[in-house]
C-alpha cells in the first residue's frame, strides 16, 4: 500500500559476522577477544566462545594483576576475560567507543571506562573518582552522548568531564566574581535563585586533550572509589 513506511528487518549476528574489534551500534561494541582483558563488572551482555571470568586478587592471573592493575579500591568491580571467543560489551543504551594509547596517559572517570586490554596499566588517579591508563593499547568507554575532544586551555563543567591525556590534572576552579556580585549576595540574603551550576569547572594547562560527553548528566556509578581516610589524601568534598 502506498504512503507506508518501510519494514526493516532487524540485524541477526552470530560469532563470525559480529564485527572485530568494532562497534556494532553506537551503544554496543565487540572485542575479539584472544587471551586476556580486563572488564569492568555488568558491562559484558553476552559473548560467544570458551571465556572464563576471574575476579580481582584470585585464581590464577595473579602476576597479570601485579602488571596491570593497580587500584585496590576498585578492584572489587573488575574482573579479567580469559579466553577465545567474541564479547559484547554496552553500559545502559550510553555511547560506547574505542579508544587507543600509544606510550601514553590517559585519565578517565571511572564509571566511564568499560575495559582495557593488559598491555596497559591501571592506576588509582589521585583525583578522586577517576582510573589513570599508562602505556600502549586499546581501552573501551562509555559516554552519555558523544565525545569532542579539546585543547587546552579549557576549562570544563566537572560532570561533563569524561577524561584528559597527556596532559597535568586540573585544578579546581571558582568564579569568585560570580559568587561575590549582586545575584550572589541576593542569593545568600534571601535562599532564592539557587545556584546555576556553572561558578565550578576544572581548569585544564599546558599541553594534551580534554575529553568532554555532550551532557551534564553523569554516568550513574557504583559506590566505588572512595578515598581513605588518611594525612595527605584530599577528600571527595
Amino acid at each position: 500500500m502506498s504512503g507506508e513506511s518501510p519494514v526493516h528487518e532487524p540485524v541477526v549476528f552470530d560469532a563470525r559476522t559480529l564485527p572485530v574489534n568494532d562497534n556494532v551500534n553506537p551503544y554496543a561494541f565487540s572485542v575479539d577477544l584472544d587471551g586476556r582483558w580486563f572488564l569492568q563488572k555488568g558491562k559484558m551482555i553476552a559473548y560467544y566462545g570458551q571465556i572464563d571470568f576471574h575476579g580481582i586478587g584470585h585464581g590464577p592471573l595473579d602476576h597479570l594483576i601485579a602488571a596491570s592493575f593497580h587500584s585496590p579500591l576498585h578492584a572489587a568491580d573488575w574482573v579479567v576475560a580469559e579466553g577465545k571467543g567474541r564479547l559484547l560489551l554496552a553500559d545502559r543504551a550510553f555511547d560506547v567507543n574505542s579508544f587507543d594509547l600509544d606510550d601514553g596517559n590517559l585519565t578517565v572517570r571511572s564509571g566511564n571506562l568499560l575495559a582495557f586490554e593488559p598491555s596497559l596499566s591501571l592506576k588509582q588517579s589521585i583525583v578522586p573518582g577517576f582510573l589513570t591508563l599508562i602505556g600502549t593499547g586499546k581501552f573501551i568507554a562509555a559516554s552519555n552522548g558523544e565525545v569532542h575532544f579539546m585543547e587546552p586551555p579549557v576549562r570544563v563543567d566537572p560532570q561533563a568531564l569524561v577524561g584528559w591525556a597527556d596532559c597535568p590534572s586540573p585544578c579546581h576552579h571558582y568564579d569568585h566574581a560570580y559568587l561575590q556580585g549582586v545575584l550572589g549576595g541576593i542569593r545568600a540574603m534571601t535562599g532564592l535563585g539557587g545556584a546555576s551550576g556553572e561558578e565550578h569547572q576544572f581548569d585544564f594547562v599546558g599541553q594534551g586533550t580534554v575529553l568532554i560527553q555532550s551532557t551534564e548528566m553523569l554516568l550513574a556509578e557504583r559506590n566505588a572509589g572512595a578515598v581513605p581516610d588518611q594525612a595527605g589524601v584530599p577528600g571527595p568534598g
